[in-house]
């Protein structure tokens, strides 16, 4: 690929966006029972004019302070132009991940990686947007050696290396351009957790399966984990509503401890979930491995990753067989290097991935981080599927789109899906966006205790 164009950063800027889906229980579940979906947004700019726009997805409270750390970051970054950042590209993200006093609040993990999440992400889009193509297929069109290059191997070389990594991805570019026609032509399937969400009544749960078997759709995920009984209650009325040939997962968003969590999840086995997601702390390793041991012989999978802080701890899931399907966040861990890493691990482990999408923006990523591994990594889709969830997708110039067959279309803009509309920007940055300032107006919500 010849070289690239040569921009100068002129500035790194971040906003607060929020919205307020709490209001009608949209991304509840055991956990977090009263999100607001939002994002810190990023927009880097350029002295030649091309921007890139990156975000890291949040739930309400404690964007602000995400907010500060991009804020603290962006002084390496502003003033370098964008040469001395993708041809080293996985040095300086070592360099935005190990400032000598800025590390001590991570390292790698927590608010500092979702900052360095929306400021790699945006870094992405402008090279997309630079290259006129969309992520997905500047990471597919690139030498093995080049896409390796931007990888940070630190703490994962005795699982893989950089020389295997390139090997790999030689041994798949001969057959490439044929996955890319058939993608163009079929997109990636997707799954839906829009029927499922924790605060839905039983007619909205059966409103929308109805809604979304209309679509297309094949598989479907429920939330659950606070109440046994209403479990029960709520898996047989998905399994009547869609089926037993469709497939069904369910997740608990870390609510058990792993005991229970055995326990409960031998409870709904009737209703067969291909996986149990997030079944226990997102930290527990050997917990994982043994709620993954203990489901076996009942064939439910155990799937983390949503909130997998690095690729250290990936490493270690894959390592300890303590999860079937991987789940890479596309703002929980450093941005698209980072996750590349995990696809690269995944592939040498014969570890499944089927990203987390639930939250403004992630579907627009990961779709491309998915439609990469497939042209280029695993080049399979057998038992893969990407989260769709059916919100905000009007607020982005390039939304995230579903076929007839609910695939997600191949994306055709150049960048990584992220830039959002300029209207949704003055109606929901918090806290001076205009809606946000009719609902404090009329008692919505009140700033004082949000």
């Amino acid at each position: 690929m010849g070289k690239d164009r040569c921009l100068n950063i002129t500035t790194v800027q971040a906003k607060d966006i929020r919205w307020p889906t709490s209001l009608g229980a949209h991304g509840s579940d055991a956990m977090h029972t009263d999100p607001d979906y939002s994002c810190v947004y990023v927009t880097i700019a350029t002295a030649e004019g091309p921007a890139g726009y990156g975000m890291t997805f949040t739930l309400g409270r404690g964007t602000d302070i995400v907010l500060l750390a991009v804020r603290a970051m962006k002084r390496l970054v502003e003033g370098r132009t964008t040469a001395s950042i993708f041809e080293r590209f996985g040095a300086f993200w070592r360099e935005l991940t190990s400032d000598s006093q800025l590390r001590w609040i991570g390292p790698e993990k927590g608010v500092t990686h979702l900052a360095v999440a929306a400021i790699v992400n945006a870094l992405w889009d402008l090279w997309g947007r630079i290259r006129n193509v969309p992520v997905w297929r500047l990471l597919a069109e690139m030498e093995p050696e080049e896409l390796v290059s931007t990888i940070d191997f630190r703490y994962i070389e005795d699982v893989i290396t950089p020389e295997e990594a390139i090997a790999m991805l030689q041994e798949t570019k001969s057959s490439r351009d044929d996955r890319i026609r058939h993608l163009l032509e079929t997109g990636y399937p997707a799954y839906t957790t829009q029927i499922g969400w924790l605060g839905y009544s039983d007619e909205t749960i059966r409103g929308l399966c109805r809604k979304y078997l209309a679509a297309g759709f094949k598989a479907f995920k429920m939330k659950v984990g606070q109440d046994l009984q209403n479990d029960i209650k709520r898996c047989k009325l998905v399994r009547d509503e869609i089926g037993w040939d469709n497939q069904f997962m369910i997740d608990a968003n870390q609510n058990w401890s792993v005991n229970a969590a055995i326990e409960w999840v031998k409870n709904l086995k009737e209703f067969k979930p291909l996986w149990i997601e997030e079944p226990t702390s997102p930290d527990d390793v050997l917990g994982h491995a043994r709620i993954a041991a203990a489901l076996r012989e009942y064939n439910i999978g155990v799937a983390t990753g949503e909130m997998c802080c690095n690729r250290v701890m990936f490493k270690q899931f894959m390592q300890a067989n303590a999860l079937e399907f991987c789940q890479i966040d596309s703002a929980r861990i450093g941005g698209v290097n980072e996750i590349l890493a995990v696809y690269l691990m995944a592939k040498k482990l014969g570890v499944k991935v089927c990203p987390h999408a639930g939250g403004v923006g992630l579907c627009e990523m990961v779709q491309h981080l998915q439609m990469w591994d497939y042209c280029s990594v695993s080049c399979t889709m057998e038992g893969r599927m990407v989260e769709f969830v059916d919100q905000q997708h009007d607020q982005f110039v390039y939304p995230a789109r579903i076929n007839e067959t609910a695939c997600y279309i191949a994306p055709s803009a150049p960048g990584y899906s992220t830039e959002l509309k300029e209207e949704a920007i003055l109606q929901f940055e918090y806290p001076y966006g205009t809606e946000w300032k009719r609902m404090f107006r009329e008692k919505i919500f009140t700033q004082e205790n949000y």
